[in-house]
């Protein structure tokens, strides 16, 4: 058996026993994926990492993390009364499917539920209807013809995707997703009518997102505290707390409650009123930025709450569970609350080597 001492900071209600006992049902696959999920969860709230519980039960972090938001999407579409065949369906398979609704309310993804059982859907259409629905629950109203159906909501998409599409083959397999998917007689009329309305609506189209990516070492500032002005004491000089720099943008972590990073002095931050860094994995951006997913710093600026369409926003996305940050553009001044305006993206810059950079004697020869 795997002694793994928890954290006895975080432990909650967990003795060394009981997490000693879930480990081994997780080792052994008993119970249900559901089951797995608040499993997993308990056991990081006493205080194991994923790593540990990856080594000790073999679910690597990734399908932790996806079991965990999957099991509590399933308890929130029991709570919203789904049906019994939905109910039955996701307790035994389709982690990946409602790990894709995580970004709908409660009655939103108990609808969606319904509606990737009944079309047998897979995760990627899962993430695809999810984005549908969470766009069409940000309208100021309702688009005329579609009903907040969930299904509408994707008829809607598929509408208005059709309505951009010069390509005749593109335009039908479109108009086609639609009509599969409306589910009032309105919203179907109105895709219909697409079959024989051939008037293309150009796409607006959304602004580049402001990424960056330092080229020379000058571009990287480091931090460095400050003991003060002479004259100090040795004592002063020692009582200067020590930190470390973490990451490929040399985070750094104070022995207080407050974390810091070192950004250049470009004009775009100077000149916000109210910046704050959020960290991210580019490949959750709102656009594709065409690069492998790589760890990046979003700089927002809290004072710029007006919403403008050349501008990325930081906004507000609540579920039951919790309340999450989301980026998004918006054609139309949306509904939602804006968090801050995003002023710049700034990617990690290319070191080829970085023990070579370290030796400047390598480089000079």
């Amino acid at each position: 058996m795997t002694n793994l001492p928890p954290n006895p900071q975080d432990s909650e209600n967990l003795t060394e026993a009981e997490s000693q006992q879930l480990l081994q049902k997780l080792r052994q696959k008993q119970g249900n994926w559901v089951e797995w999920g608040k499993e997993i969860a308990k056991l990081q709230k006493s205080g194991y990492s994923p790593q540990i519980i990856f080594e000790a039960t073999g679910f690597e972090p990734i399908q932790q993390n996806q079991v965990i938001v999957g099991a509590q999407v399933y308890h929130s579409i029991v709570k919203a009364n789904a049906s019994e065949a939905v109910q039955s369906h996701y307790w035994e398979r389709g982690s990946d499917v409602l790990y894709e609704l995580r970004m709908l309310t409660q009655e939103e993804r108990a609808t969606a539920a319904e509606l990737t059982h009944h079309h047998q859907l897979d995760m990627d259409s899962a993430r695809e209807i999810a984005r549908a629905i969470k766009d069409f629950s940000r309208l100021p109203k309702l688009p005329a013809g579609f009903s907040q159906h969930p299904g509408d909501a994707v008829a809607y998409q598929c509408w208005k995707l059709a309505r951009q599409k010069s390509d005749l083959q593109e335009r039908s397999r479109l108009i086609a997703k639609g009509l599969k998917f409306a589910a009032s007689d309105s919203a179907r009329k109105q895709v219909e009518q697409l079959l024989t309305d051939f008037t293309v609506v150009p796409k607006k189209p959304a602004p580049h997102l402001p990424l960056y990516r330092p080229e020379s070492e000058s571009d990287l500032p480091r931090l460095v505290a400050v003991a003060g002005e002479l004259p100090l004491s040795p004592s002063e000089l020692q009582a200067v707390p020590s930190f470390k720099e973490e990451g490929v943008f040399g985070i750094v972590k104070s022995s207080g409650e407050q974390t810091w990073v070192a950004l250049p002095g470009w004009q775009v931050i100077l000149n916000s009123q109210d910046p704050v860094v959020i960290i991210c994995n580019s490949d959750i951006l709102p656009t594709d930025t065409q690069t492998s997913p790589e760890s990046v710093l979003v700089v927002i600026d809290r004072a710029q709450t007006e919403w403008d369409a050349n501008s990325y926003f930081a906004v507000e996305n609540s579920t039951e569970e919790n309340s999450q940050i989301d980026f998004q553009w918006f054609e139309t001044q949306p509904e939602v609350s804006i968090l801050g305006r995003i002023v710049v993206i700034i990617r990690p810059k290319r070191i080829l080597d970085e023990e070579i950079t370290k030796d400047a004697w390598q480089i000079d020869e």
